[in-house]
């Protein structure tokens, strides 16, 4: 009997709630930018969850990394915008700076009703996941009211990589 896809495979509609978020901001392509940021936001992120430990009070789990992509349907690779964060505890009021150069921000992740489905297999290959769920959301009687969202599950040297592909959606 063959084993059922898991329904995180499938496009999903779903309600999201807002995310505080540790952010930093680059221009390029991936593989140029995440070595050049990813320093700057784990160090940031790391060194504000030990600060909390040493001062007895609770911390969280570094998870999540997300990306959100305002541009790469409307310029070439070289010149996308990468808007790349990791959530961060509610009450967070300002973060270390750990990096020269580059600022890690905090802004909060609007969501709401969302698109998303799970891809697996290399970043290079997401296309056809992108438009099966693109396809979905019009099917659906929605429309893409948002940027494109990337949540890494795994890192990118995983056996089998897994992303979340998600857009905020809105009713036509």
């Amino acid at each position: 009997m063959a084993q059922r896809k898991s329904s995180k495979t499938e496009p999903q509609i779903l309600e999201v709630p807002s995310r505080k978020m540790a952010v930093v901001y680059g221009k390029g392509t991936p593989d140029k930018v995440f070595p050049e940021l990813m320093p700057a936001l784990y160090g940031s992120v790391y060194t504000l969850k030990f600060d909390l430990k040493k001062r007895g009070l609770p911390t969280f789990k570094v998870s999540g990394l997300c990306a959100r992509y305002p541009d790469a349907h409307l310029v070439p690779m070289e010149e996308w915008t990468h808007i790349i964060g990791l959530p961060i505890p509610e009450d967070t009021t300002s973060l270390p700076q750990k990096a020269p150069g580059v600022e890690v921000k905090i802004e909060t992740w609007e969501y709401g009703t969302v698109a998303q489905i799970l891809n697996l297999g290399a970043y290079d290959q997401e296309q056809p996941t992108v438009e099966r769920l693109q396809k979905f959301i019009e099917e659906s009687g929605y429309q893409i009211a948002g940027v494109h969202e990337e949540e890494y599950l795994t890192s990118p040297d995983a056996k089998v990589v897994k992303t979340i592909i998600r857009y905020a959606v809105k009713k036509k």
